[in-house]
């Protein structure tokens, strides 16, 4: 299981996100950047390759760049 503070991957749903602790049964994980955090089953959770840290922070940039709200 990745410790606090580590990128991850939600498999079930295949977003990336900051895992943030737990509560309950579940890794609470914070999406790249910063948003609401949501409940992943820690079976469906592992560590995310560079590549996929490097998708999540370049849509983060982009989306940004746009002015959307993250």
């Amino acid at each position: 299981m990745p410790p606090v503070g580590a990128h991850a991957v939600d498999t079930r749903i295949g977003r990336v996100g900051v895992v943030m602790g737990r509560q309950g049964p579940y890794v609470q994980l914070r999406p790249y950047g910063g948003g609401r955090e949501w409940d992943a089953v820690p079976g469906y959770v592992r560590y995310a390759t560079q590549s996929e840290r490097l998708r999540a922070a370049t849509a983060h940039a982009n989306a940004r760049s746009r002015g959307e709200v993250l």
